[in-house]
């Protein structure tokens, strides 16, 4: 046992060497990325007091425009004025009209994009190159966005600054500069092998498994022979610093290698679509209330930040009015962007609802909005929910890259037996995760990305995380490497050679015996290459 062991774990031992250099290496650069790499400025989305009092009637607007229908309409904050935004469609750019005339701005959600990008990196004045319209994921902007369709806004800079944006929420998907593009194409290459065509993409996903598979396998077999082979004196060089350092090493290299095949078998396939779900279009004939005339006395002492229209189940229209967060609660500063990016900081703050009918106060409140909308995008009654809770802060099984807070979290039951989240501000489905899946995402957060040391801080994570894949590299594949029989015995033979100075016999040769060697090698060489 401890002999078949011992052969497959020097079988294995160049090819998992290379595999550790190769994602120990490139998995290095994600901390990078996430920490020097270029973000935003400006965390929160544009935000102007609101006032209607001299508008014209929403339902006067639309029916100048012609929409009797669309997914979404929402007040947004423009660079000049508040403005109304219409999605009739996921996919079709959206559609904008000045509140005052009823005018409709044409071609503006590009417009709209790049005064977002430019106040997400406060950068008022910057001079724009280019604004285009992303529908698919790629390299450049991958799916690890979440967000589709985007603008990408290019700035005219010798950096090649750009942004991500996605208008229905105002959100910043993603920034980029060539620097941490550079760094993003590495680690791609490398960690993911994006460079393989699509036409590989099967192909790609398992060699990655496979490979890795073996680093796992290594690290399985001499976790083994730790247990099993007991030694009462260290061995001098590097096999004993090999050894000493699977002491140590072997279960963080497990737990990387493990979650990285999990990983990469379950979602290595990449997504060219978002799964994020709109609802069904709302029918806005029904539009009646004269909310601008009343809306002095209706939203007195109330600083109402976002206006949005909604229907419940029974197809009555409702308006959302968005309420603002202390400001002392959101971040300010790099360092506090940059975690709020990460860990999740909602924008807005409570909403209410007026019947947009009779402009009455709807008493059922967003817990009931929300509990409509779950019913309404997977078409279960309520009695198949198990728990319902308001999701302020990203987590494992909903993060940072849904970009989209606060939202309703629905656990369902049999048979959907999945958690639903859907955002109450426009009635989006923003994420389902099955029960299936969530033992992988478990396994990527915590053995993968170590998100157990999140309480230490983002920065201590990642420190601990780097000196663990840096020791593990040298520790373990390089001495572990250098500790190979052939490659010891021809270190020291080369060395007995050079003294006498006598050529050297070739790099490998199969010692099935003692007297299979040549008898100039020190044999003492072959005596520290067996089993103890």
């Amino acid at each position: 046992m401890k002999i078949k062991l011992l052969k497959l774990h020097r079988a294995l031992a160049l090819l998992g060497f290379v595999t550790m250099l190769l994602w120990g290496t490139s998995g290095l650069l994600h901390p990078w990325l996430t920490t020097f790499g270029v973000q935003q400025a400006v965390f929160v989305p544009p935000q102007r007091a609101l006032n209607l009092h001299d508008t014209l009637p929403f339902e006067q607007i639309l029916k100048k425009a012609g929409v009797e229908q669309a997914q979404s309409v929402r007040l947004v904050v423009a660079e000049s004025a508040n403005l109304l935004q219409i999605t009739e469609s996921q996919f079709a750019p959206r559609r904008y009209f000045d509140l005052n005339t009823g005018l409709e701005l044409p071609n503006h959600d590009p417009v709209y994009a790049a005064f977002l990008a430019r106040h997400y990196l406060n950068a008022p004045y910057a001079e724009i190159a280019k604004v285009e319209r992303i529908e698919k994921f790629s390299n450049d902007y991958p799916a690890v966005n979440r967000l589709l369709p985007v603008y990408r806004v290019q700035f005219d800079q010798a950096d090649g600054l750009n942004a991500y944006v996605y208008t229905e929420t105002a959100s910043l998907a993603a920034v980029s500069d060539n620097t941490k593009h550079r760094v993003q194409t590495v680690f791609q290459w490398l960690h993911t092998w994006s460079w393989m065509p699509s036409v590989a993409e099967t192909p790609r996903v398992w060699l990655i498994a496979v490979l890795v598979g073996v680093l796992f396998t290594m690290a399985c077999s001499g976790l083994a022979m730790l247990v099993l082979i007991r030694r009462k004196v260290r061995a001098a060089g590097a096999k004993g610093w090999h050894r000493m350092a699977g002491y140590v090493l072997v279960v963080p290299v497990l737990m990387f290698s493990f979650s990285g095949v999990y990983h990469v078998v379950q979602h290595g396939w990449p997504e060219e679509q978002s799964k994020l779900t709109m609802r069904p279009a709302i029918d806005l004939q029904k539009l009646h209330f004269p909310l601008h005339s009343n809306w002095a006395e209706m939203t007195r002492d109330l600083p109402v930040t976002g206006l949005s229209l909604v229907a419940n189940q029974n197809g009555e229209l409702l308006y959302r009015l968005a309420l603002p967060l202390p400001k002392n609660g959101l971040p300010d500063n790099p360092q506090a962007i940059r975690n709020a990016r990460f860990d999740g900081v909602q924008p807005t703050g409570p909403a209410i609802y007026l019947n947009a009918n009779t402009g009455l106060l709807w008493q059922d409140g967003d817990r009931e909005m929300a509990h409509q909308l779950a019913q309404l995008h997977t078409g279960l009654p309520r009695e198949a929910v198990l728990k319902v809770s308001l999701v302020t802060r990203f987590g494992g099984d909903y993060d940072f890259r849904n970009k989209r807070l606060p939202v309703w979290k629905f656990e369902y039951g049999a048979p959907l037996n999945a958690s639903v989240f859907v955002d109450t501000a426009t009635g989006v489905l923003a994420d389902m995760t099955l029960n299936s899946a969530k033992p992988e995402i478990w396994s990527f957060s915590m053995l993968h990305k170590w998100s157990f040391l999140g309480g230490l801080g983002r920065d201590v994570q990642n420190i601990v995380m780097c000196v663990v894949v840096v020791l593990a590299m040298v520790m373990m594949a390089g001495f572990g490497l250098r500790s190979r029989p052939a490659l010891r015995i021809r270190r020291e033979a080369l060395q007995s050679r050079h003294n006498k100075n006598v050529p050297s016999p070739p790099l490998f040769t199969h010692f099935s015996s003692p007297l299979h060697l040549n008898t100039r090698i020190n044999a003492s060489a072959f005596t520290r290459c067996k089993l103890c």
